[in-house]
C-alpha cells in the first residue's frame, strides 16, 4: 500500500510540473484542446491539462527583419542593388499561428516582393530624393498583406542602395558641373554688385576731382605700412599734393 501511494505521490507531482506553464509578459499562449483553439493565455502562471491541451507561445515583440540586397531594375532602365530593413509585431495571436504556418518567413518574403515591384516604378532621381515616400507606400502594401496573419508592419526603411560603377562616375561629373555653375554664377553677380559700386563711385569722384587724390594718398599710406616697400611719387603727383595743400588752405 505504501509502495502503491508512492508511485501515486510521483504521478500526480508529475502531472503538476507538466501541466504549469509559464507565459512570460511578452507572450500570449494559444491554448489547443485535442486540436482545436479554446483560448489564449495572458502573461503569469497557467494551468495546462497534459495530454489533452497544449500551449503554443507566441512573441508579441517588434521584431527587425533584415530584407537582403536584391536587383531591381528601375524606371528608367538603371539596375541597382536595393537593401532594405522592416519591423513588424504580431497583433493577434491566434491568427499568427493558424492562418499561417511561419509568419516571420511569409513577411520576409512578401517584404522583397513588395520592395522590388515599388522600386521598380520610380526613376533612379526619384528613388535617391523620395525615399521617405517609397518607405511608406512599401510598408502600406505589406500591412494589407499581414493583416490576415495578425501582423502589423509598423516601418520599412531602405538602408542601402548600390549603383553601377559607371553610374557612379557620371553622377559625380554632374555634381561637379552643378557646383562650377553654382560657383560662376556667384562670382558673375559678385562681378556684377562691384561693377554697380564702381559706377556709383566714379559718379562720386567726377563730382569732386580732389576725392581721387585723396584716393590715391589713401592708398599710398597703406602701401607704407609695408617696411620692404619703395615707392615712386610720380612728376604729376607732386602738383596734386600742391593742390591738396590750397584746397584745404583755402577751406581755413
Amino acid at each position: 500500500m505504501e509502495t502503491f501511494l508512492l508511485y501515486l505521490g510521483i504521478f500526480v507531482f508529475i502531472v503538476i510540473c507538466a501541466s504549469i506553464k509559464v507565459v512570460q509578459q511578452y507572450e500570449k499562449g494559444v491554448i489547443f484542446l485535442l486540436g482545436r483553439v479554446t483560448g489564449e493565455k495572458s502573461p503569469g502562471l497557467q494551468w495546462v491539462w497534459p495530454i489533452f491541451e497544449r500551449i503554443q507561445k507566441v512573441s508579441l515583440r517588434i521584431v527587425t527583419m533584415p530584407i537582403p540586397s536584391q536587383k531591381i531594375i528601375t524606371k528608367d532602365n538603371v539596375s541597382i542593388d536595393v537593401a532594405a530593413v522592416a519591423y513588424f509585431k504580431v497583433t493577434d495571436a491566434t491568427k499568427s499561428i493558424v492562418a499561417i504556418q511561419d509568419v516571420a518567413s511569409a513577411v520576409n518574403q512578401i517584404s522583397q516582393t513588395t520592395v522590388r515591384n515599388i522600386v521598380g516604378q520610380f526613376r533612379l532621381d526619384e528613388i535617391l530624393s523620395e525615399t521617405a515616400k517609397i518607405n511608406a507606400q512599401i510598408s502600406e502594401i505589406i500591412d494589407t498583406h499581414t493583416e490576415p496573419w495578425g501582423v502589423v508592419v509598423t516601418t520599412v526603411e531602405i538602408k542601402d542602395i548600390q549603383l553601377p560603377e559607371g553610374m557612379q562616375r557620371a553622377m559625380a561629373k554632374e555634381a561637379e558641373a552643378e557646383r562650377e555653375k553654382r560657383a560662376k554664377i556667384i562670382s558673375a553677380e559678385g562681378e556684377l554688385l562691384a561693377a554697380d559700386k564702381l559706377g556709383e563711385a566714379s559718379d562720386i569722384i567726377s563730382k569732386h576731382p580732389i576725392a581721387l587724390q585723396l584716393r590715391n594718398l589713401q592708398v599710398l599710406s597703406e602701401i607704407a605700412v609695408e617696411k620692404n616697400s619703395t615707392i615712386i611719387f610720380p612728376n604729376q603727383f607732386m602738383n596734386t599734393v600742391s593742390e591738396i595743400k590750397k584746397f584745404f588752405g583755402g577751406e581755413k
